[in-house]
């Protein structure tokens, strides 16, 4: 179970930090501050709330804030939707925590991945465990060997930075989407699993961590670099699979004439 002493604070902490004066409406006076970002009294006059009240949210000493002061700190905090939702899960007040779901995948769901056959197509768990995929999505992952969860290919494989040419961007996201699933599925055992291996083992997956941004996995472009066919250029779309809220399905399509030839390889590949 993901469970942190005081994650409402330390997520209000850390928003704070990121939001320059200039970006809430306040005077740039960069050279005068010793802490990053909004001072605690700024965060206090922006939502309407005592600085008394806003630092005993930080420190954990005040847990229950209402839905409109929670709602105020976002919007002083110039959170997006995803990190306001999020926001209000680490209050309680939003409805949108789940069970943990299952690792199954639906039979229906596995014959749809057949349904792209000349695109990358898998299902993603919750802590990001490839739970299936289509024959050119596991050509693609092959340089993994059987390693099948996402943030362990890239904070621990040695082939992860070779195949993903712009691997800060993808580790990135990924760290900020299992940090929004972690709010959603805070019973979830693999996620938990995931951050406490990671956090010891990685350095760079602690930072992105500890730096507490969240956000969904959206559209995204990705470039691999293949040990067999090459340079490969996709597109990624994302759909959360409503029957299993969850899991979601990632279909990768061509950017170009020479990356659809590669999926085209990658695909005569895992048949020979």
């Amino acid at each position: 179970m993901v469970t942190r002493e005081n994650q409402l604070g330390e997520f209000l902490r850390a928003s704070r930090a990121r939001l320059e004066p200039g970006q809430a409406g306040l005077p740039d006076d960069l050279t005068t501050r010793r802490v990053a970002g909004l001072r605690r009294e700024e965060v206090a006059v922006l939502s309407g709330v005592s600085a008394d009240y806003y630092t005993r949210l930080e420190q954990g000493r005040e847990r229950n804030p209402s839905s409109q002061v929670v709602g105020a700190l976002a919007r002083a905090l110039r959170l997006g939707p995803d990190a306001r939702d999020h926001l209000l899960r680490l209050a309680g007040l939003h409805p949108g925590v789940l069970e943990v779901p299952p690792l199954q995948v639906d039979p229906s769901l596995l014959q749809l991945l057949d349904a792209f056959p000349r695109a990358a197509a898998y299902v993603l768990g919750p802590a990001f465990d490839v739970l299936a995929a289509n024959r050119i999505a596991t050509a693609l992952l092959s340089p993994f060997g059987k390693e099948r969860n996402m943030p362990r290919i890239l904070f621990t494989h040695p082939a992860a930075r070779v195949v993903f040419v712009e691997w800060s961007l993808v580790a990135g996201a990924t760290v900020r989407a299992l940090r929004l699933n972690a709010g959603l599925f805070p019973s979830d055992p693999g996620i938990s699993a995931v951050v406490a291996e990671l956090t010891a083992a990685s350095a760079e997956f602690r930072a992105l961590w500890e730096d507490q941004t969240v956000g969904g996995l959206m559209r995204a472009y990705k470039v691999f670099v293949h040990p067999r066919v090459g340079r490969v250029e996709l597109t990624y779309q994302t759909f959360d699979v409503k029957d299993t809220p969850g899991q979601q399905l990632l279909v990768g399509t061509a950017e170009s004439l020479a990356s659809q030839d590669a999926i085209d390889q990658l695909a005569s590949l895992a048949t020979a």
